[in-house]
């Protein structure tokens, strides 16, 4: 008897043994060595790709907050003959149509598996839209841009952040979410001092007020960008025709190992909805945008910077640039945070901590008139806005698979978001 049990006594792998399968999980690659030097082309070669989600993403936020400079809402006002509320309106519109769409134009996003052209589509048309606005007579024409214009724009950012989900493992994602951030907090620095030369420089060109000629040059410059990104934005990794067999079967693997399980069609179960109704039953999704709808509305200062620094005592024009430095540094603060917290796998406490330095900020320029003081909490508060990317990121490593569920649990987050904005607006 004694015997039988020896025979049938589990045998432990001897070290030999395990490292020979952990050589061998590389093997297709040439080994450890060689695979590493794959992968270091592979993300380089991605992220200068990528790179064009960020100019994208400043052009977004240029063209939707073109209407919100004192100078263009003067004009537009006395032009458009608008009476009461109705310019709040064209202002808030936006958000309708924008969060209308978010979920659906996701959905479809995974089904087609080709962002290289449905995202640039998106952005010409949107870029169109917002020429269109400067030939715009009266309030209904005004409405009806600006309403499309948020339809139109719903398909980029959660598609940006469902494509960088789709190649970049939980230790890459936040710092690559931080960049595209960037371009956001880009904008914030230098959108109103672009717009403010358009206004003060281009009135009576060609018979036409300088706020019509901040669309025609904002909306032409989106048109010609989304044209170069057709040929720049990879599509997912099987269906990228500029990565090679090893690159696609690396990149494929590395989201495996990431998860557990393949990104692709390994863990799809249902049908073209099935990711719609795993979202919207899953308890997380809607305490994550509970908490990003909160931390939104604490964000809802950034609308309203250029008159912060205004408050400061300087002309227009200065005040203008002293925008920038805090945006510049939050850029420079949110890539060195969010890389952080990817080494360390650890989100609630950075985010936390960001909060935290936001608040003394706010704190600090409540309780003082000092001209300094105050602009240095500008510098606090601006680098708060790591607390959205990181917990977006968060986003993206509690939703990992499938994918269908995925795409819309940041369309989902996203849309109710906005609701956010609207409140701090």
């Amino acid at each position: 008897m004694a015997s039988d049990s020896s025979d049938t006594a589990p045998i432990s792998p001897s070290k030999e043994h395990v490292e020979y399968k952990e050589l061998d999980v590389d093997v297709e690659f040439g080994g450890i060595e060689a695979r590493n030097q794959l992968e270091r082309r592979l993300l380089l070669k991605l992220d200068l790709h990528m790179s064009m989600l960020v100019l994208i993403y400043i052009l977004n936020f240029i063209d939707r907050n073109n209407a919100r400079s004192s100078a263009a809402r003067t004009q537009l006002t006395t032009d458009l003959h608008l009476e009461g509320p109705q310019y709040a309106t064209l202002l808030s519109i936006l958000y309708v149509g924008y969060i209308i769409m978010q979920v659906p134009s996701n959905m479809f996003l995974n089904y087609i598996k080709k962002p290289s052209l449905y995202m640039p589509a998106c952005v010409v048309i949107w870029g169109v839209i917002s020429a269109l606005t400067g030939i715009t007579t009266n309030f209904v024409g005004a409405l009806l841009t600006r309403f499309f214009l948020g339809f139109i724009e719903a398909a980029f950012f959660p598609g940006a952040v469902f494509l960088i989900s789709k190649w970049y493992k939980r230790t890459e994602i936040g710092s690559r979410l931080a960049i595209l951030y960037c371009g956001n907090m880009i904008s914030n620095a230098f959108g109103a001092l672009i717009a403010s030369g358009i206004l003060a420089n281009m009135d009576g060109v060609r018979a036409q007020a300088a706020w019509r000629w901040l669309f025609y040059i904002e909306g032409s410059l989106t048109v010609t960008v989304a044209i170069m990104a057709v040929f720049v934005l990879p599509d997912f990794p099987t269906t990228t025709k500029w990565l090679t067999d090893d690159e696609r079967r690396l990149a494929l693997k590395r989201m495996e190992e990431d998860a557990g399980v393949g990104d692709q069609l390994e863990t799809e179960n249902g049908g073209f909805g099935h990711g719609f109704y795993l979202a919207i039953t899953d308890w997380k999704v809607w305490w994550i945008a509970t908490l990003l709808i909160a931390q939104v509305i604490a964000l809802s200062f950034t609308g309203y910077f250029p008159t912060l620094t205004a408050t400061l005592g300087y002309n227009p024009t200065t005040s203008l640039l002293l925008v920038a430095p805090p945006w510049i540094y939050a850029a420079i603060f949110t890539f060195v945070w969010t890389r952080h917290s990817d080494q360390t796998q650890e989100r609630f406490l950075h985010t936390s901590i960001s909060n935290l330095i936001g608040i003394i900020g706010s704190l600090i320029s409540i309780c003082t008139m000092n001209t300094a003081a105050r602009y240095f909490s500008l510098f606090l508060m601006a680098q708060s806005y790591s607390a959205n990317v990181l917990i977006t990121t968060w986003e993206s490593n509690t939703f990992a698979r499938p994918p269908s569920k995925r795409a819309v649990c940041f369309s989902l987050i996203n849309a109710l978001e906005q609701l956010g904005s609207i409140s701090g607006s």
